[in-house]
């Protein structure tokens, strides 16, 4: 055993390569390669004996090989090898028969008594550790003892397996699983007969589940399992559920047709015995290096109660999503995405299969699909087809674009140089073309896909030129300067006249092309200060600076009137009102008056140096106090009174290591109100009041930290952003009943070490928060319009256990908003998790326990309460 020699050695194809005893030198050793006598003699007509082996046989061991030609063996001792063809034997011991062509194979013992280097059998990619195992290179059949293979998911382990070809295994006293430890797994399925084909099939006779070393009493007469690493097409086994609404039911069964490597196919479905029932179809497709998507398509017809009862109501909702993004590098020139999530109003309220209250409260399904493509000449072109869907959920009002078109010309400098620095008014003068053109059609839920969902289309064109310039005045103020030329087409206008008929004023559609054109221009001058307070390098907040960018601008347009015309309103012959025929034109209509505005922004941003508390570190460390403090308002020149704007503020920071995000608005007003709430000519400290009278405000702040262990946060709720809802848990996590595999938290690392300690006394954990305040003093009421605070907590309460919550507070309303509680336990191969809304519109209680390996997904237990759905 001490001696760490490898030995290595080839055995010829031929089946006289062993030597005859007399033919043996005895003075050589058993390291050397042994070389067959090669007959000189020409080859003659005698037909030689077909080879028994196929191709050379190469072996080696460490501590010795042992050559006995009576027995005609050949033993190889400790780390084993004999490879043959695509067959590969790693043992602690090996016995090469070549008399019968034979190997045996099997475990040596070690100092303290312990078995050690199993068996490892591999021809292809099919993997065996047995015991211990016998194999005949000629008829290439194999016996093995206490096998343990890897078949896809499956872990399967024999106490006798009988390998009849290449392709196909007979297996006696068989268990398999998909657990990690074979040896000791927390379930299997118990079977005295197996027939397993690598990578296709596995059939099995009685078979009988196994949950911790205890027998149940789920038994299968004969069972099949496919292998292959492809999808296969099979049927989803629905699952049970019962409501007091709708009565019992069948909810997500269905087929999967694993269609190509390409694309596939789900149809799922339910039914309840009240006469409810949805289908849903789910496709996910993909080329490599080119693109991936996936499409959803859901439908649900839901009955409430039975009919004839006072509560019987019936409704249909529909879902259609779909996902596509394009791989940049396929055609860098070429764009195509799409994002699409639109369907019934109340989608997200009313299904069956969707328990999200972050999708249920949001207000607005929106989608886009988008082409885009850049021409690559001298200017750049850009070229891009958009459309676009918007709904609210409240007023049931839809918006789309079919579609909007873009157009866009690069850049010129007509005075700048081809080579060197453009500087100057002069060379920096530069314009450039843009195009947009929309069909755009406005329509509510009721009418959606309906022809009179086309009929009020409105569709136009805007061409728009702008010519700019930016330039160093002074040495410290940067100057800007913009004249806009922007012309608009509509292919339908409007006239208005009064009706003696009808006796009031209609307004006529006119179809036809028109046009109007209007110029503006901007202008504006900046700087940058910055100013340091310096209070001692001995001092815990050594400096502080401060960054002021004030800013003033000047904008004018002139009065459009030539596209205005006058209408009587009474049949009195008289042209009171004025009006123009572009009204409600998708890009605006001209102005009327005149503007003549200046603005005035001031930003601020303030940056401390603080000593750093770690006493090595000689520099000090830069925090941020302030990320923006901003001032705005305007004078209207042009006004007879009310010329001033109300001043903005808002401002913004980071806390607590950038962990805590804090955001404030505020809106003062210099002008004083009457006693309708009206603005009147009137400053407000001449009314009795204060400088400014603060009209509204509010204040958001984000905090989200964990422990410094922790790593079992929130998942992002990916599939509640995608609905439209909150991407944190905040409004708990989403719940799609399709699939209940999927973990409310993140998933543990794979490989990742087991501790050996009991657990750790720190409790890993993570937070949000979220609080926002809002106050209102538009007619003096000086109220507290929005105060409220939404919590999650996450944490790992013992090394298998997670437990999460997700609640809030309304203090203006005096209640508690939306709660869940979600209890998750890893079982290993196996999860269970139980979530709970207890109150609310949205109550709702579901548990799962299942087999996490997709092989295995309808070994489960899904029990649920549908949660309230209100049909409207």
């Amino acid at each position: 055993m001490g001696n760490q020699k490898t030995y290595s050695q080839e055995i010829p194809l031929k089946t006289d390569s062993f030597p005859a005893k007399n033919q043996i030198d005895t003075t050589k050793t058993a390291t050397e390669t042994l070389i067959p006598v090669v007959d000189t003699i020409k080859t003659d007509s005698i037909v030689k004996k077909k080879k028994l082996l196929e191709s050379k046989i190469k072996r080696k061991a460490v501590d010795y090989e042992k050559l006995d030609q009576k027995k005609k063996q050949i033993t190889l001792y400790n780390k084993a090898e004999v490879y043959y063809e695509d067959i590969e034997l790693k043992s602690g011991i090996i016995v090469i028969d070549y008399e019968k062509n034979e190997i045996y194979a099997g475990r040596i013992k070690d100092s303290t008594g312990k078995y050690t280097q199993l068996p490892v059998f591999k021809q292809g990619a099919n993997v065996v550790e047995p015991d211990s195992i016998r194999f005949n290179f000629k008829t290439k059949k194999a016996l093995v003892w206490n096998s343990r293979t890897d078949q896809g998911e499956f872990k399967v382990k024999a106490a006798i397996t009988k390998k009849e070809n290449d392709s196909v295994y007979f297996m006696k006293g068989a268990r398999f699983t998909t657990a990690k430890d074979i040896d000791d797994p927390e379930y299997y399925f118990q079977t005295n007969k197996v027939k397993l084909v690598p990578g296709k099939k596995v059939v099995v006779g009685l078979t009988n589940m196994v949950i911790a070393d205890v027998p149940t009493p789920l038994a299968l007469p004969f069972a099949f399992f496919p292998m292959t690493e492809k999808s296969r097409s099979g049927i989803i086994v629905p699952t049970y559920t019962d409501s007091a609404q709708r009565g019992f039911s069948l909810q997500n069964g269905g087929y999967y047709f694993a269609l190509s490597d390409s694309y596939d196919l789900s149809v799922l479905g339910d039914y309840y015995t009240n006469g409810s029932y949805g289908l849903r179809f789910q496709s996910s497709y993909g080329k490599r290096y080119s693109f991936n998507g996936n499409i959803n398509l859901r439908y649900e017809n839901l009955i409430t109660s039975e009919r004839g009862y006072p509560d019987y109501s019936k409704s249909t909702i529909y879902n259609i999503q779909w996902s596509h993004t394009k791989d940049s590098k396929s055609n860098p020139n070429s764009r195509f995405s799409a994002s699409v999530n639109l369907g019934s109003i109340t989608y997200y309220r009313q299904s069956l299969n969707q328990v999200n209250v972050g999708s249920n409260l949001n207000n607005t399904l929106s989608s886009s699909i988008s082409y885009s493509k850049t021409f690559n000449s001298v200017p750049q072109v850009n070229l891009s087809l958009t459309a676009t869907h918007s709904q609210n959920t409240n007023t049931e009002e839809i918006n789309m674009t079919l579609p909007t078109l873009q157009l866009s010309v690069d850049r010129l400098f007509p005075f700048a140089p081809k080579d060197g620095v453009k500087k100057g008014f002069f060379k920096n003068i530069n314009f450039q073309y843009n195009l947009r053109g929309e069909n755009r059609i406005q329509t509510t839920d009721s009418l959606f896909f309906k022809p009179e969902m086309f009929r009020d289309a409105q569709t136009g064109f805007q061409h728009s030129i702008p010519v700019s310039t930016n330039f160093k005045l002074f040495k410290y103020f940067s100057a800007t300067s913009t004249i806009n030329y922007n012309e608009v087409w509509y292919f339908e206008t409007i006239k208005k006249e009064f009706d003696p008929v009808q006796n009031e004023v209609v307004t006529t559609e006119i179809q036809g092309f028109d046009a109007y054109r209007t110029y503006s221009f901007t202008t504006g001058i900046g700087t940058t200060v910055y100013g340091t307070f310096n209070f001692g390098k001995d001092k815990k907040i050594q400096s502080i600076r401060h960054v002021v960018r004030p800013n003033v601008t000047y904008s004018y347009a002139p009065s459009y009137e030539k596209y205005y015309d006058t209408y009587n309103t009474d049949g009195s012959g008289t042209m009171q009102k004025q009006y123009t025929r572009f009204e409600g034109g998708i890009f605006g209509a001209p102005g009327q008056n005149m503007s003549n505005n200046v603005g005035f922004n001031l930003s601020n941003t303030f940056e401390a140096k603080v000593t750093d508390k770690d006493s090595t570190k000689t520099e000090p460390k830069k925090i941020m106090l302030l990320n923006n403090l901003n001032f705005g308002t305007s004078y209207d020149m042009t006004a007879d009174s009310l010329k001033w704007s109300p001043m903005r503020i808002s401002g913004g920071t980071q806390l607590l290591n950038q962990k805590m995000n804090v955001n404030f608005a505020a809106t003062l007003d210099p002008y004083a109100i009457n006693n309708s709430g009206q603005r009147i000519n009137t400053w407000n400290i001449d009314n009795g009041g204060s400088l400014f009278r603060m009209t509204s405000a509010n204040m958001t702040l984000n905090y989200a930290f964990a422990s410094t262990d922790f790593d079992g946060s929130v998942k992002k709720n990916e599939q509640g952003t995608r609905n439209g809802g909150r991407e944190d848990d905040l409004f708990g996590t989403n719940t799609d009943l399709s699939d209940r595999r999927q973990s409310q938290f993140s998933e543990d690392e794979e490989g990742k070490e087991e501790t050996t300690e009991f657990f750790k006394y720190k409790l890993p954990w993570d937070m949000n928060l979220a609080y926002t305040l809002t106050y209102t003093n538009n007619n003096r009421e000086q109220s507290i319009t929005g105060n409220s605070v939404m919590l999650s907590v996450n944490t790992v309460i013992t090394p298998k256990w997670k437990i999460g919550v997700s609640t809030g507070y309304d203090f203006v309303q005096k209640g508690v908003t939306f709660t869940q509680f979600r209890f998750e336990r890893d079982l290993l191969s196996w999860r269970m998790d139980f979530n709970w809304v207890p109150f609310g519109d949205n109550a709702y209680w579901g548990f799962f326990i299942g087999i996490k390996s997709g092989v295995l997904s309808d070994i489960k237990w899904d029990k649920r309460s549908l949660p309230d759905r209100t049909l409207n």
